[in-house]
């Protein structure tokens, strides 16, 4: 099985340290994909589930073993801290590890457009103003996920391999959460339009997306929570969605979802 290179790769919402994350999708990526400049675009370690109960399994230390050897063998890592491990934000321009820590980043494509690179928390206001609010969905959320967990695992003892998500499906069931997300991505947009740059790199709402609004370009990296999604860069300099599911090594394990050459 051949490593993928790319320019830069951008994966957010990893939420290790908690139930969430699908750390064997995880690890199969990072072993099947390497770039120049790898970006980690916040909620990597969920430090608010490790509040409420230690939950560190061996494939979670893995996790950051492999994401700190690429560091060493000369990968550009740029960690942009999110909402759940805001802390982090504390140690802006430190650097552990060879990993450097920034609130948020310009990164300039192949074709020389320039993206802000920011988690997005920023720009939702119940993350911002109610945060008891944020919390208390974040609990219903860990119960969606628990229960897809369960779910996944049944399709595995059949043998069915799927993308299906319980959290994703009953979010775009949910008239508000479908309006939230189209707010969030428009608050986002007529806030950095005028910004001198030409798009936005974000997370923050488990919705990878790459589109165009208004003469302005909004790519949501999703998440290795439900989606199992990447943004990567070619060489020469389009970016693409990819939807990462672990397969049989002699599978082609990487569906392309959507790419945009940005001329």
């Amino acid at each position: 099985m051949t490593t993928a290179l790319y320019r830069t790769i951008w994966i957010s919402d990893l939420h290790i340290g908690s139930t969430q994350c699908q750390a064997d999708a995880l690890l199969d990526f990072l072993k099947h994909n390497d770039s120049h400049k790898l970006y980690l675009v916040g909620d990597i370690i969920d430090f608010w589930a490790l509040s409420k109960k230690m939950y560190w399994p061996r494939d979670h230390n893995t996790i950051i073993q492999k994401i700190l050897r690429k560091a060493r063998h000369g990968t550009q890592i740029i960690y942009i801290p999110g909402n759940h491990d805001e802390n982090v934000r504390d140690y802006d321009d430190y650097i552990f590890g060879d990993i450097v820590v920034k609130k948020s980043d310009i990164h300039t494509t192949g074709l020389g457009k320039r993206f802000l690179v920011v988690h997005g928390d920023e720009y939702d206001t119940i993350a911002q103003h109610h945060r008891w609010m944020a919390k208390l969905g974040s609990v219903g959320y860990d119960w969606l996920i628990e229960i897809n967990r369960f779910l996944r695992l049944c399709r595995r003892m059949f043998g069915v391999q799927s993308h299906f998500s319980l959290a994703a499906f009953i979010k775009f069931k949910v008239k508000n959460v479908v309006q939230f997300m189209s707010d969030y991505e428009q608050t986002i947009v007529k806030t950095l339009k005028n910004e001198g740059v030409d798009g936005v790199i974000c997370g923050h709402i488990h919705h990878a997306e790459i589109k165009e609004i208004e003469g302005f370009l909004y790519v949501n990296t999703g998440d290795f929570v439900e989606s199992c999604t990447a943004i990567v860069e070619h060489h020469d300099g389009s970016l693409e969605l990819v939807r990462w599911q672990k397969q049989a090594e002699d599978l082609d394990q990487q569906a392309p979802a959507s790419m945009i050459e940005l001329g």
